[in-house]
């Protein structure tokens, strides 16, 4: 093939190749990515929690238990 052919077919080739992506449609919310990895980091600090809201109440409850209890 002849340079003059060939060269502006590849710039052309090259050239659609740098078209912008389509955005999303505005009205309508991105979808969530990372739900599962969220979950999986959030259920245990969830558990964590829970333990302290139980310790931080359990020195209340023995002393409502226990009237001879000296505090």
């Amino acid at each position: 093939m002849n340079i003059r052919v060939v060269l502006p077919l590849t710039a052309l080739l090259a050239l659609a190749g740098c078209n912008r992506p389509v955005p999303p449609a505005p009205d309508k919310p991105p979808e969530p990515q990372a739900t599962a990895l969220r979950d999986a980091m959030q259920q245990p600090l969830d558990k964590a929690k829970a333990a302290r809201a139980t310790l931080e109440k359990a020195p209340d409850t023995r002393a409502a238990d226990d009237p001879d209890a000296t505090p």
